[in-house]
C-alpha cells in the first residue's frame, strides 16, 4: 500500500468515527410534506416545560454571537433569515460563508442552528430557538467517506475553533464527537485560544444509540461545557445520550424539532440537539450578564442546574438538568477559574509526560539544592594541628571514650579489692 493510500485509509477511519456522532439518531420527518407550523410550535415542549418562555421576559440573547461548527447552516430557511451574521468553510468543499450544507448528514447543522436561534416562520409559528435573538456564525465542516474534503477532520476542527474565536464568537456549539477520549495536539492550541479569549465551548456528550458508548472529545477536554441528554420525564436517556465523568449538565435530547435546509421539519433525538439548547442558555446568560467572564457564565449555568436528587457531578446528569430561569435570576458566587477544569494544567501534566509539551511553554523554575558543606582539608601540615573538624569528630569523642574507660577500670579495681577484703575477714 502506498503512503498516499495509507494516509487516505487513516483519514477515512477518522471521518467514519466523527460522522457516526454527527448522524446522531435516525431522523424522522414529520410527514412527507412540511408540517403545519402550528403543529411544529406545539411540539417544542422544552420551551415551556424548562422555562425558556419565562426566561425570554428577561432576555432573548440579543448581542451574543454563537458559532455553530457543524455541516453548514442554510440561511435561506425562513426560521434562520437574519440570524447568520458571518461564516466560513474549513472543509475545502463548501461555500465561503459556511451556508452550504456539506458532508454526510449535511442537514445536521441547519437543524442544530434552528434549535439554538430559530426566529420562527411567522409570529407564533415555525421553529423558534431558545435564544431567538442571538446571532450565528456558520462554520461548515465535512465529515464522512468520499466527501471530497481537502482537510482532515482533526485539522478542520482546529481551524474552525480558531476562526470562530478570531471572528467574534462568544459561544461555540459543537454537536459532534471524535469518538475517542483523546484528541490531537492541534486541538490543544485551538481550544486554549478559545479559553484565553473568554469563549464558552459547549459540546455534545454523544449518543449510545449511534455507537458512542462513552463520552469522547471534544466533550472530554477540560473546561468544555459537556451536555448529556434526558427524556421527556427528565430521566437520563439511554439511547439518545452517552454517560461519563466529564458531563457538566443535562438537557432534553428526545423528540426535538428542527428545520432542514429545504425548509421542512424533522423530529429527532440525540445530544446533538441537546447541546444547542445549552448553547442558547449560555447566550441568554451572557446577554443578561455581559460583565461576566466565561468562567462565571459556566459557573452560573452549572450551579443553578437542578440535580433532582441525583449525585452532583455524577456521570448521568453532571451538576443537574438546566434551569434557565434560575440561571438568569439566582445569586451565584463568583469564581476565579473554570469550574470544569483547566486545559492548560492538563497540557502541562500530560503532554510533558508524553514528551509532547508545546515548544512555547514556559519552563518551570529550576530548584537548586543547597551545596553540601566542604570536607576537611587533608594537607599534611594542617593534620598536625587540631581543627574544628578534628576536635568535633575525633579528639573530643576519643577523649570521652577514654575517660569512661578509665572510670570503668577504677570502679572494677575498687570492687575487686573490696571483695578480697571481705573474704579475708570471714576467714579470720
Amino acid at each position: 500500500m502506498t503512503a498516499r493510500r495509507r494516509r487516505g485509509a487513516r483519514l477515512r477511519t477518522t471521518v467514519r468515527l466523527v460522522a457516526l456522532a454527527v448522524a446522531s439518531v435516525a431522523l424522522v420527518g414529520i410527514g412527507a410534506a412540511p408540517a403545519h407550523a402550528d403543529t411544529v410550535r406545539d411540539l417544542e415542549y422544552w420551551l415551556a416545560d424548562y422555562g425558556f418562555t419565562t426566561a425570554w421576559n428577561t432576555t432573548k440573547g440579543k448581542g451574543v454571537t454563537v458559532a455553530v461548527i457543524d455541516t453548514g447552516v442554510a440561511g435561506t430557511v425562513v426560521e434562520l433569515k437574519g440570524a447568520i451574521t458571518g461564516g466560513t468553510d474549513v472543509s475545502g468543499i463548501g461555500s465561503p460563508d459556511g451556508q452550504t450544507p456539506v458532508g454526510e448528514k449535511s442537514d445536521h447543522g441547519t437543524e442544530v442552528a434552528s434549535l439554538l436561534a430559530g426566529r420562527g416562520s411567522t409570529p407564533g409559528n415555525g421553529v423558534i430557538g431558545v435564544a431567538p435573538e442571538a446571532s450565528l456564525l456558520a462554520v461548515s465542516v465535512a465529515f464522512g467517506d468520499e466527501t471530497g474534503a481537502t482537510v482532515s477532520n482533526d485539522d478542520q476542527i482546529a481551524e474552525a475553533v480558531t476562526w470562530a474565536v478570531d471572528n467574534g464568537a462568544d459561544v461555540i456549539n459543537m454537536s459532534l464527537t471524535r469518538n475517542t477520549r483523546d484528541w490531537p495536539e492541534s486541538w490543544d492550541r485551538a481550544f486554549m485560544h478559545a479559553f484565553e479569549n473568554d469563549v464558552v465551548i459547549v459540546a455534545a456528550a454523544g449518543n449510545r444509540g449511534s455507537g458512542t458508548t462513552e463520552v469522547g472529545a471534544p466533550a472530554t477536554i477540560p473546561g468544555v461545557l459537556t451536555v448529556a441528554g434526558v427524556d421527556r420525564d427528565g430521566n437520563a436517556s439511554f439511547d439518545a445520550s452517552s454517560q461519563g465523568i466529564t458531563i457538566a449538565v443535562a438537557a432534553p435530547s428526545e423528540d426535538l424539532v428542527g428545520v432542514r435546509p429545504d425548509g421542512s421539519y424533522v423530529q429527532w433525538s440525540g445530544t446533538s440537539a441537546a447541546a444547542p439548547l445549552v448553547s442558547g442558555l449560555v447566550a441568554l446568560v451572557r446577554a443578561q450578564y455581559p460583565e461576566l467572564d466565561a468562567n462565571n457564565v459556566i459557573n452560573r449555568v452549572i450551579q443553578t442546574a437542578d440535580p433532582k436528587g441525583h449525585p452532583v457531578g455524577g456521570p448521568l446528569y453532571g451538576y443537574g438538568i438546566i434551569d434557565p430561569v434560575a440561571a438568569l435570576t439566582e445569586d451565584v458566587p463568583s469564581v476565579d477559574h473554570n469550574p470544569l477544569g483547566s486545559l492548560g494544567d492538563w497540557i502541562r501534566l500530560h503532554r510533558r509526560a508524553s514528551g509532547e509539551a508545546p515548544a512555547t511553554e514556559t519552563p518551570e523554575e529550576t530548584i537548586v539544592p543547597n551545596a553540601d558543606p566542604p570536607l576537611p582539608e587533608a594537607a599534611s601540615a594542617q593534620t598536625l594541628l587540631p581543627t574544628s573538624w578534628t576536635l568535633a569528630y575525633i579528639t573530643i569523642p576519643l577523649s570521652l571514650v577514654a575517660g569512661f574507660g578509665t572510670l570503668a577500670a577504677l570502679l572494677g579495681i575498687g570492687a575487686t579489692r573490696h571483695i578480697r577484703r571481705k573474704t579475708r575477714e570471714r576467714g579470720d
